[in-house]
């Protein structure tokens, strides 16, 4: 039996045991009031269905699309796209006859046929990028000369090994459809044709892809020998050349223009735009909820679509003995037949879409999921013609589904990042999918045979992929929105500019939301700063003052909002490229490398100047004249000096930049009195110089002393913002800075 415990033991339990409660029920409170910020912040970005881009337009016939923009670039367009079908097909077809020539196996070409997808990837970044920061003419043209020379270099491979690198040169070039053309078709037509353009873009190419096996399969066998395959890429080399040089005449189109007409009634032009990283583009697209979850759908369907060519073919020969001609013939007939849906579901998305965008996006997934049985009715088939007929209707759903990926990614991308957006979709798909079904379908069909292969990664993965689609639809009107609020922000902030234009803040944040994962730690925060100017921001622990500094510098990517420097956008810029433009951040805790002298850390803070020694040698005087202590010890290692020694040294690291903005963390935290005293001298005279400061603050009383004004954060909110004095009669917030947020 258990003996009791005496009074004060069974005292400190119950002290310990309502402690533990109380701190879970705060915690549980903090989440929950945590999430109620989180919910109310997304419902405030949804707007009214009419206010939405595009919804609620003007019906606008194909004709009158086209003329808005001119009909060149988009007949040049589905050239292009017309010519990349048509080197498809001529692969898929001719996959038999390559395979024996050069005595591969099943898996060999099937993995040589649709790797193409992962060249395809490498160059749909570097494409992407381009399309976002220069003319697109000169991407495109530039991309089709490379493609006509590639094809070329297929019909001249001389074994399998060569062939292997000229399809990659073919997928490089070919990478410039999707991220190129679908921001130029984007920004040259307006919203309420797009579906229809879609349509007939993919019919124009379904044209050329039902077309190209009768042609390719009758050219192989009119020339016939064991060289007959070669003859088709030689013939498609020179129009694709002759198309691309006419790519070079076409006009770029203002960017974003249709969306801004559409919600602003006007256009708002960036003369200068900043140059986007990568990095920046693909963190805030991987927040907009309706793309993400579309392309994994495509990524998923991926898997069966771009191997079902090459192993349809396969079994085509390998099962029913057909010859080069007698698949071509089945190819166009099964191509043609996709052509049917096509002149329907682009006027039908468009209806759709000026209505509701969510029902729009849902008939896409309603379209794919039948697919998942027709399939293995299709290879159950005993003949090649029933197996080509019952094919038949899951091509039409699914080539109309995938027409409408580029009128999907236009409506729900920031117009700036377009490029980038279509390239993160290409990685998706064609990376994910395309190499992923590759890889997986030459296993299996190796080891057993392409019906097997086909069985096992297609009917999966259309059932996951129209699952997908349908649940992105429930997130496009929020996605659509924030696009809305971003135009509003940008005219209010041009009329702003314009009406002032010598009273432009030197940093601006503006609507930031940002969240680590699926916790979002910052909603709405908005202040600016003015130049000279020396900004503190307050508030208690896991307010959010570190994190908005990170957004600040490049180190954190807003999933809402916009940063700007002296009037120009750096949202999506770099951070080492923010820090050429003059934002630079000394971090809280160890700023020091502690192995290295006081010298070598300057040094190595000077890494980027190190070119120009006259400046070089400058900024070490300027330092080392703030820092006289630091002048004294250039021998001495980092890890030897003092606490205070090093926070010092660490903000002379930062100050060898001559930074603009100046952005610091923690400036006092851990420090002994006497040692803050000294770092407030510097920062007063750094103010004097007239050096824009930004600093985070646990201490109201140093805040005062050096802050002109103060931008009171807590769970993430703007509470005030003011002067400083003010911050302090507030004693609601004051006590929340000195002493929590019960103030004990």
């Amino acid at each position: 039996m258990t003996a009791p415990l005496p009074p004060v033991e069974r005292e400190s339990a119950r002290t310990a045991g309502a402690s533990a409660a109380g701190l879970a029920a705060g915690l549980v409170d903090a989440e929950a009031e945590r999430q109620a910020h989180q919910a109310a912040a997304q419902r405030q970005v949804v707007f009214a269905d009419d206010l939405l881009p595009g919804v609620g337009d003007a019906q606008l016939t194909l004709r009158e699309g086209l003329a808005a923009g001119g009909s060149a670039t988009f007949v040049t367009l589905a050239l292009l796209a017309a010519m990349d079908e048509l080197e498809s097909a001529t692969l898929s077809v001719l996959a038999p006859d390559i395979r024996d020539a050069f005595g591969m196996s099943d898996g060999a070409i099937v993995f040589i046929s649709a790797a193409s997808g992962a060249f395809l990837v490498l160059g749909a970044l570097p494409m992407g990028w381009l399309a976002d920061r220069f003319r697109r003419n000169r991407v495109i043209g530039w991309a089709g000369v490379a493609f006509s020379a590639m094809v070329f270099a297929c019909g001249m491979a001389a074994s399998a090994f060569l062939l292997f690198l000229a399809r990659f040169g073919v997928g490089i070039a070919k990478s410039s459809t999707l991220p190129v053309h679908g921001s130029m078709i984007a920004d040259t037509y307006p919203i309420g044709v797009r579906g229809r353009l879609g349509a007939v873009n993919a019919g124009a190419a379904r044209v050329a892809g039902a077309l190209s096996p009768l042609i390719v399969g009758g050219v192989a066998t009119l020339v016939g020998g064991a060289n007959g395959w070669r003859w088709p890429f030689f013939l498609l080399g020179l129009p694709a050349l002759a198309v691309a040089l006419c790519a070079f005449r076409l006009p770029e189109p203002k960017r974003g223009q249709h969306e801004m007409k559409s919600v602003l009634g006007e256009v708002v032009e960036d003369d200068r735009p900043m140059p986007i990283s990568v990095e920046a583009a693909f963190a805030r697209l991987m927040r907009i909820r309706s793309l993400r979850t579309t392309i994994m759908a495509f990524a998923a369907m991926g898997f069966s679509l771009f191997t079902g060519a090459i192993l349809t073919n396969l079994w085509l020969e390998d099962h029913f003995g057909a010859s080069s001609f007698q698949r071509g013939v089945l190819g166009t007939v099964g191509g043609a037949s996709m052509l049917v849906a096509l002149p329907f579901i682009g006027p039908r998305y468009d209806r759709l879409y000026r209505r509701d965008p969510a029902r729009a996006l849902a008939l896409l997934g309603y379209l794919i999921l039948p697919c998942a049985v027709f399939l293995p009715v299709q290879w159950a088939m005993p003949n090649a013609i029933a197996f080509t007929a019952v094919g038949i209707p899951a091509s039409i759903l699914m080539s109309a589904a995938f027409a409408m990926v580029g009128p999907v990614l236009s409506s729900v991308v920031p117009y700036r990042l377009r490029g980038l957006g279509s390239a993160l979709s290409a990685i998706y798909i064609f990376f994910i999918g395309a190499t992923g079904g590759a890889l997986i379908s030459a296993l299996i069909s190796n080891a057993y045979d392409p019906r097997v292969a086909m069985l096992v990664v297609g009917v999966p993965a259309t059932l996951i992929g129209g699952y997908l689609v349908v649940r992105s639809s429930t997130f496009i009107k929020g996605d659509l929105s924030m696009v809305v609020q971003e135009l509003r922000e940008e005219l209010e902030e041009r009329d702003r500019q314009a009406d002032d234009p010598d009273n432009i803040p030197v940093l601006q944040v503006n609507n930031i939301d940002f969240s680590y994962g699926h916790v979002q730690v910052l909603f709405d925060v908005a202040f600016d700063v003015r130049r000279g100017e020396t900004l503190a921001l307050l508030g208690t622990n896991g307010a959010g003052k570190s994190t908005i500094l990170k957004v600040i510098c490049g180190l954190g990517t807003p999933s809402r909002g916009v940063v700007r420097l002296n009037g120009r956008t750096v949202t999506y810029v770099a951070p080492e490229q923010r820090g050429r433009y003059g934002i630079h951040l000394l971090p809280g805790g160890k700023g020091v490398f502690p192995d290295m002298t006081v010298r070598e850390n300057l040094e190595m803070a000077a890494f980027r100047i190190r070119r120009d020694a006259a400046h070089r040698e400058r900024r070490f005087a300027h330092v080392l004249d703030l820092f006289p202590d630091l002048s004294d010890r250039q021998t001495q290692t980092a890890g030897s000096l003092s606490g205070g020694q090093q926070q010092m040294l660490a903000l002379a690291m930062v100050l060898m930049h001559d930074p603009e903005v100046l952005l610091i963390d923690e400036l006092s935290l851990g420090l002994a009195p006497v040692v803050v005293q000294d770092l407030l001298a510097i920062i007063e005279r750094l103010k004097a110089d007239g050096l824009t400061i930004v600093v985070v603050e646990q201490s109201l009383n140093i805040a005062l002393s050096i802050a002109d004004r103060a931008v009171f954060l807590e769970k993430g909110q703007v509470r005030f913002t003011g002067p400083t004095r003010e911050l302090a009669e507030r004693d609601d917030l004051a006590r929340a800075v000195f002493l929590g947020k019960e103030g004990g």
